[in-house]
């Protein structure tokens, strides 16, 4: 295609995923990245049905399948105690240790900067013990390659 500069093809255009609401416990896979990789333009967990007392946190981390070890991208967020459904937690992407974002509102705030993401997992790490109530977590993102799926 005349004008395509070093690009093998077209751009891709954004996608996003849901995975339904269920209890979070360490190590939940959230979102399969099969082949190619992506950058994360935004990730948002949304409480569906309240909490109990548990001080859980929620941290959100990338295990690649064929690089080094897992590697978190947030820090963990404020306790999830007492969340009532509607409260939320996104990764803000301003640097991988900052904390994921905890509002009981349910409003927050959005990524700084997109997250690098390779073939792999994105998953959890849920601090203190299993939440009680459920959770639904969204992913928008940006594919950079015409075979990334996301599942």
């Amino acid at each position: 295609m005349p004008g395509l500069g070093l690009l093998a093809s077209p751009p891709t255009t954004a996608g996003f995923a849901i995975k339904s609401a269920a209890v979070m416990v360490n190590n939940d896979v959230l979102f399969t990245v099969t082949g190619g990789p992506l950058w994360i333009m935004g990730l948002t967990s949304l409480c569906v049905t309240a909490n109990n007392g548990t001080a859980s946190t929620l941290q959100y981390r990338i295990s690649p399948t064929t690089a080094a070890s897992a590697q978190t991208i947030s820090n963990a967020s404020g306790s999830l105690a007492s969340a009532a459904a509607g409260a939320s937690v996104t990764l803000l992407g301003t640097a991988l240790t900052t904390a994921a974002n905890l509002n009981a509102n349910g409003p927050n705030l959005g990524m700084t900067s997109p997250i690098f993401c390779p073939i792999g997992v994105i998953d959890i790490v849920v601090g203190v013990g299993s939440t009680t109530g459920t959770w639904a977590h969204y992913l928008a993102y940006w594919p950079l390659s015409g075979s990334t799926i996301v599942s």
